[in-house]
């Protein structure tokens, strides 16, 4: 399927307009506004709920498979170290410089030119929905989240991240946990009081050298790290609460309730997930859209790195331009040809699938 040039064109100018506005999470409006705007100057109609911009493809039928094209406009705040201006969407050498141009920037716009190329298309045998997301940076309640249900049922997610057009066919999720041992108080010169600390890492300990048994081929092993600790007033204090907090990264294998419940069963001290909502994800290898991007051999692999798949409760695929190491670094960049390549790409995985 060629790729109409004038699309991307359009879809890079639209990513220097997006790098000079900031758009930092929970204050996209600005850049809402301009790809609302973009889709209205082709005629093409969209909807708004709150910072996030959604539009359908032109022929819709509830009688075939919905597939989302996702990706996000908010950013980081600029990392220290720039020599550039990070608002500056600077072009030197097919290079584009300026926050946001990588992560997610050019996902966003090649997905974007993507649905562009599809939207009037008669005979696509599936429906297409384009969801330019809010608050990915910070897994807010008012991105994804907030738009999932009301464009349900979706069949199949397209999640454009930095992945160099490899096929994150699975993502780690994120639970983070707060824990606090209760001890007794008392004069640290006396046999008095129980020490809250000594109760802590005994627990902490536990969770040091605890081994996951189900370990995934792409994504290693469920891991957690204690990360903070805090306790005690004074020297001569016995304290009598010790609290610290756990980074749980769990691979596809479990969920974050799931291993909650078995902390809590192996552990003395209070415990308290902050969220359950960041839970892996993870695509079959006999799925049609992973059996074309292997035959266009495009590698695939697990991610670390969270975004918008944690909170999708459907079947999702995270592939996008540019590189994941780029993201949040100071004079963030993506190469030009990344963002052609990527279309090109992604038209070759949606050219023909079926779903059903």
């Amino acid at each position: 399927m060629l790729v109409d040039k004038n699309i991307v064109t359009d879809a890079i100018n639209l990513l220097t307009q997006l790098i000079a506005t900031e758009s930092f999470s929970r204050q996209e409006d600005q850049t809402a506004g301009l790809i609302d705007y973009f889709f209205s100057q082709r005629g093409i109609p969209t909807e708004r709920i709150g910072n996030n911009v959604i539009a359908r493809s032109k022929k819709w039928s509830t009688q075939q498979p919905t597939i989302l094209l996702n990706s996000h406009h908010d950013t980081v705040k600029p990392a220290s170290g720039y020599t550039k201006d990070p608002f500056n969407p600077e072009i030197t050498n097919g290079v584009l410089y300026g926050l946001g141009s990588n992560d997610a920037g050019g996902s966003l716009v090649a997905l974007l030119a993507t649905f562009m190329h599809l939207y009037s298309h008669q005979d696509l045998g599936y429906n297409l929905i384009f969801v330019a997301s809010a608050e990915e940076e910070i897994s807010g309640p008012n991105g994804i989240a907030v738009v999932r249900d009301k464009i349900a049922p979706i069949d199949l997610g397209i999640i454009g991240e930095p992945t160099q057009m490899r096929m994150a066919i699975a993502e780690k999720g994120l639970m983070v946990v707060d824990g606090e041992a209760i001890g007794k108080s008392g004069h640290a010169a006396r046999e008095e009081g129980i020490n809250a600390i000594y109760i802590a890492l005994k627990d902490i300990d536990w969770i040091r050298n605890h081994e996951f048994e189900k370990v995934s081929n792409v994504l290693g092993k469920t891991k957690m790290t204690v990360s903070q600790i805090q306790a005690g007033t004074q020297h001569n204090v016995v304290p009598d609460s010790c609290k610290f907090v756990i980074d749980i990264r769990t691979n596809e294998e479990y969920g974050n309730e799931e291993v909650f419940n078995f902390l809590q069963k192996n552990t003395t001290s209070n415990l308290k997930a902050r969220s359950f909502r960041l839970n892996s994800s993870k695509i079959g290898l006999d799925h049609p859209i992973v059996k074309r991007g292997l035959a266009l051999d495009r590698p695939y692999y697990g991610s670390p790195t969270l975004s918008d798949q944690a909170l999708l409760p459907f079947t999702t695929i995270k592939i996008g331009c540019g590189k994941s190491e780029r993201s949040h670094t100071a004079d963030e960049f993506i190469y030009l040809q990344e963002i052609e390549e990527g279309i090109g790409i992604y038209l070759q995985l949606l050219d023909g699938l079926k779903l059903r």
